[in-house]
């Protein structure tokens, strides 16, 4: 086998622009009537768009949704027989903690141990608790200060598809097709796609760089659905409420203490679904509280709702006169019910990341990605990883090598679908 060329450095190196990245607040929030949901995505969107004009992106433009798309045209001599490949990245981070004020720290040439984050040193990141940090002795680890998250989830996929344009535009040595960026917003929220317009897009296929673990390739979700509900009451003055008050509180606390406990996110991985109640309202006429259903399997998903439905029955009957309402919806399904008709876009995946001297492997997100239902829009669309760990928590980290080998593992990606595309 011929010696992989090394992917020649960029014009900015990646820790730089994710560090500028993180600094901005594009933190999203439920339940919004528009797109995005608050403000700052439209400051990281507006200034990736300003980025992408000065490194020499063609097509570049913002939507009314401020999703950002851009070109990096063809050095093929025959780029119609390139496929069109796209790279996603979302530019919002979790509504579940602050991403206001946030203040990276760089542990330069880490050499094992906890981190203390010193703008909250009872957040501690400790070793016994990631084994992944034996791996980065001598990286730099980055992290927020202990505050708030530190945006990772997805600065970094941002950072890294940012630097694969850059080294891509100034090295037009490089062989690739065409190849079509997007940066989203809402993807937290789960409706920033709601306003992709995947025709407009024009690419054939896509991946999303969305992922924690530096190798994991991602070509499978599990379904998701979110489950309202609510109870209702009557409410009264307290002092004459004796026989007329009917406190819809006590229904939704029974209905969240009946979960069964081996049944939540805290006590299961792998490919074991959940039940995880997580944000709600409490009040005497009204008490509401959001579930996310998640199974791999169909039937499981089903049979999850199945068991909301009867939990929130039950706990309704045990408050006589409270009435309660489930409102349920499809947030995504599985990726591979589509993906597994396109192997060669994880095989493509895997070979990109060993050229950038990784040791890949393929596994199931416990979670979802724009791609998943983006798939389902008609654009094929794997998640690739980048180097992250503890998404949505002051306890988030990445590091140098992360970023950097995700970018690099980009750059070989694009040439990998020239190269094959020759035969």
């Amino acid at each position: 086998m011929a010696a992989v060329p090394s992917v020649p450095p960029p014009r900015e190196r990646v820790v730089d622009r994710f560090l500028r990245y993180v600094r901005i607040d594009t933190q999203s929030k439920e339940d919004q009537p528009q797109i995005p949901s608050t403000p700052g995505q439209w400051d990281l969107s507006r200034l990736l768009a300003d980025e992408l004009r000065a490194l020499g992106a063609s097509d570049v433009a913002v939507s009314a949704h401020a999703i950002v798309t851009a070109t990096i045209p063809a050095t093929v001599d025959r780029p119609a027989s390139v496929p069109v490949v796209g790279f996603i990245a979302h530019v919002d981070t979790s509504p579940a903690v602050s991403g206001a004020n946030v203040q990276p720290v760089v542990h330069r040439d880490y050499r094992g141990g906890d981190l203390v984050l010193p703008g909250d040193p009872s957040q501690v990141i400790r070793a016994a608790d990631h084994p992944v940090l034996q791996d980065l002795i001598g990286d730099d680890v980055i992290t927020s200060d202990g505050t708030t998250l530190l945006g990772s989830d997805d600065k970094s996929g941002v950072a890294a598809i940012m630097t694969m344009t850059d080294t891509l535009l100034a090295h037009p040595e490089l062989p690739h097709g065409a190849i079509r960026i997007a940066f989203t917003a809402d993807e937290e929220v789960g409706v920033g796609v709601d306003a992709f317009d995947v025709a407009a897009f024009g690419a054939s296929c896509a991946y999303t760089v969305d992922g924690e673990v530096l190798g994991e390739i991602s070509h499978e979700t599990w379904g998701a659905k979110l489950a309202t509900v609510t109870f209702r009451g009557h409410s009264t003055h307290p002092g004459t409420a004796k026989g007329v008050l009917v406190n819809a509180a006590y229904a939704l606390a029974d209905f969240v203490a009946a979960f069964p406990r081996d049944m939540l996110p805290e006590t299961t991985e792998g490919r074991v679904g959940f039940v995880h109640p997580y944000l709600g309202t409490l009040d005497v006429e009204t008490s509401q509280v959001k579930v996310i259903l998640r199974d791999f399997d169909r039937k499981g998903l089903e049979a999850k709702e199945r068991l909301v439905a009867r939990l929130a029955g039950a706990a309704a009957a045990r408050h006589p006169g409270v009435r309660v309402d489930i409102d349920v919806r499809e947030q995504y399904r599985n990726m591979n019910e589509v993906l597994a008709d396109y192997p060669a876009l994880v095989e493509n995946a895997l070979e990109a990341a060993r050229r950038a001297g990784l040791a890949p492997l393929v596994a199931p997100i416990r979670g979802g990605t724009d791609g998943a239902r983006l798939t389902f829009k008609g654009l094929p669309c794997p998640n690739l990883f980048t180097g992250g760990h503890n998404f949505h928590s002051k306890l988030e980290f990445n590091s140098r090598r992360g970023l950097e080998k995700t970018a690099e593992t980009l750059v070989h990606l694009a040439q990998i679908f020239a190269e094959r595309a020759r035969g």
